[in-house]
Parts: structure tokens; C-alpha cells; sequence
């Protein structure tokens, strides 16, 4: 018989937003007892008390015995879980994203046991210092080794994925996460994205996370500005985008290169100014011209960028709904969630299997 897992119900607590003592008022179990059993000081709660914290927090009992080591995400930048985050994002909201990616990445790994995530291109590994800081080179190197055409880079999604990243979208922007990576035992590389945020940030954000997969092995004070600027030069290539950016360059022309590159008018913006497309003096009335038309808060719907759609993640659930003739219930039970939640977190139906993967 398998054993209760201290760390899990840690986690289900924080995924539902509970303090401790909200969680014992909610079960009715004393706050003393839940502190102990996190503590690892009873090892073995009643039945009736498992019960009780199961119903509390929304999950089957099942997920308390389950061995699933958790792992910890630092407020500072560290280790292999790289995440951006805005400054006001608070302990609560940061304890309850770590517990929800805990139970995104159980759900991975058993999802992955039946079934064979083939990657189709390499993962680069390229340290910066050993290209002497010269991030623009190594995004070039990205784009070769996946055999991007020159120009606009269309669907970074589906690059991402055949390389063996699993995309998951989830709804981060209560929280103030565009996104975030880690790499964990037992799964392959999962980049993290906000769901709610346009197509243009979206693809920033996943050129970003893919820019620390590929230089950041060990953490710097610079990873941030060097994935910004990974993601830059791999959206934008200088060599590319320099024909578009002669002449003058204004609100409007920001506006029709959006559609094309498929980024924010305000990348567009900064790789002028990176490139001395614009003078500091052209840029700064160009960032005024545009807070005072409200473009930095939303930039106009007519030219909105389709986000990009994530198909790894579905295509496994599909196959395990349809190949493997798993019904929504035994899916569910496999991921310890009712299947109200299954729907919520994964749209369960039956997709195709896609070119990505295969029944093992």
C-alpha cells in the first residue's frame, strides 16, 4: 500500500489558495494536525482525515499517496525554473503557481508513459560565454539548426514543440507570469505561457523562454536581458528586417510591419533603436506618440496577431481518449482530478495523434 505524501497535500492546499488554517476550518481537522502532517510528524493521517482534506481541497484521495517529489521555484532567478514576473506578484500567488506547475508536471509524466514524445529537430545547447556574449549569433545558429527560412518566422510554436519542448498554456495573468520554463526528472523541457496574453506577446515570450533552454544552464545576472535579446534577434533578424526599416519611421509604419514580423509595434520600436534605425531623440518622441494614443497599454485590434496554437499536450491526451481507450474517467483517475477539472485543464477530447508522437 502506498504511503501519504506530505508534499502533495502541501501542494493541493497552495493550488487552491488555502493557508493552513483556512484549509482546517474548511475540513475540519485542527490546524495543528495539517502542520504536522506536512511536517512529515504524522506520516500516517486517519482515513477519515484524508477523507476530510480531500473534500476540502477539491481533489480525489488518490493524489495523496502518489510519490511525486515536489519542487520548489526560487523568487530569485536560479536552477532550471526560469520565470519573468512582474515586482508586485505577491508570496501567495507565487506559492500557488508553484503548485499548480507540481501538478501540471505529475500530470506530464503520466500522460508521457504511454506514449512516445519523438523530438524532430535538436535542442541547441550554445553558453553564451562561449560566443562571447554574442547572442544575436546564437540565435542565428538556432534558426540554421532548425532550417528557418530568412525573414519572418512563422509559427515559432510548432518549431518549438518538434524540437521536444512541450508548450502548456495556462491562465498565468492573475499572477503576473508571461511565461516560464523548467526541466524537470521525468519530463521533457515544458515552457509554461500565459493563455490570455495576445499572439505578438505570446510569441515574445516563447522566443524568451526558448532563449534560456538554449544558453542557461547555470543562472547570471544577465539571463534576462540576454533572453530578451535572444528573443529579439530571433523573431527579427538584423540582416532581415534592415530592408523593412529604410526611411522614416513612424506610428503608422510601426503599425503595417506588425502583421508581417508578427511582433508587438513596441519590439518593432526597439530593435529601431537597437539597430540605428531611429535616434534616441526619434525614438523617445515615438515612445510619447505612442502612450499618448494608448498604444502601450493595447495595440490596435485591426492588426492583432493570432496566437499560435499549442498541439503537443492535446494530441497526447487525445491519443491516450481515443488509441489507448481511455474514457474521460479513467483519464481523470489516472490524473487524480474529477473530470470537470480534466476538461478545464486540458479541453479533453479526442484529437488525431499528431507527426509529434506515438502510442509506446
Amino acid at each position: 500500500m502506498s504511503s501519504f505524501n506530505k508534499d502533495i497535500l502541501r501542494t493541493v492546499r497552495q493550488a487552491r489558495g488555502k493557508s493552513q488554517s483556512q484549509l482546517a476550518q474548511e475540513a475540519g481537522v485542527s490546524q495543528g494536525a495539517i502542520s504536522k502532517i506536512e511536517a512529515g510528524l504524522i506520516s500516517e493521517p486517519a482515513e477519515d482525515v484524508v477523507d476530510k482534506l480531500a473534500a476540502a481541497v477539491g481533489f480525489p484521495r488518490s493524489i495523496f499517496f502518489e510519490p511525486d517529489r515536489s519542487f520548489g521555484l526560487p523568487i530569485s532567478l536560479h536552477g532550471n525554473a526560469m520565470y519573468r514576473r512582474k515586482a508586485s506578484t505577491g508570496n501567495r500567488a507565487l506559492e500557488k503557481l508553484e503548485a499548480d506547475l507540481n501538478i501540471r508536471l505529475m500530470h506530464i509524466r503520466r500522460l508521457l508513459a504511454a506514449a512516445d514524445l519523438e523530438a524532430q529537430l535538436p535542442l541547441p545547447a550554445l553558453d553564451v560565454d562561449e560566443y562571447d556574449g554574442n547572442v544575436e549569433l546564437i540565435a542565428e545558429m538556432v534558426r540554421r539548426t532548425w532550417f528557418i527560412p530568412n525573414g519572418p518566422l512563422h509559427d515559432l510554436t510548432s518549431y518549438i514543440e518538434r524540437a521536444g519542448i512541450i508548450v502548456v498554456e495556462c491562465d498565468l495573468s492573475t499572477i503576473g507570469v508571461d511565461g516560464l520554463t523548467i526541466r524537470s526528472l521525468g519530463a521533457p523541457p515544458c515552457i509554461f505561457i500565459d493563455q490570455t496574453a495576445p499572439g505578438d506577446r505570446q510569441r515574445f515570450t516563447l522566443a524568451h523562454e526558448l532563449g534560456h533552454l538554449v544558453m542557461h544552464s547555470v543562472p547570471s545576472s544577465t539571463m534576462e536581458d540576454e533572453a530578451n535579446l535572444f528573443a529579439s534577434a530571433l523573431l527579427m533578424p538584423r540582416r532581415d528586417i534592415r530592408p523593412y526599416l529604410l526611411g522614416k519611421i513612424t506610428i503608422q509604419k510601426l503599425a503595417s510591419l506588425k502583421p508581417i514580423w508578427r511582433v508587438s509595434m513596441a519590439s518593432l520600436l526597439m530593435c529601431c533603436q537597437s539597430m540605428g534605425a531611429v535616434t534616441d531623440v526619434q525614438a523617445q518622441y515615438l515612445w510619447r506618440q505612442m502612450s499618448a494614443m494608448g498604444l502601450r497599454r493595447a495595440e490596435p485590434e485591426n492588426i492583432a496577431v493570432a496566437r499560435e496554437p499549442a498541439r503537443v499536450l492535446s494530441e497526447i491526451v487525445g491519443l491516450h481518449l481515443r488509441d489507448l481507450d481511455y474514457s474521460v474517467s479513467d483519464l481523470a483517475k489516472m490524473l487524480h482530478v474529477y473530470p470537470g477539472e480534466l476538461n478545464a485543464l486540458y479541453a479533453v477530447k479526442a484529437e488525431k495523434p499528431g507527426r509529434h508522437l506515438k502510442a509506446v
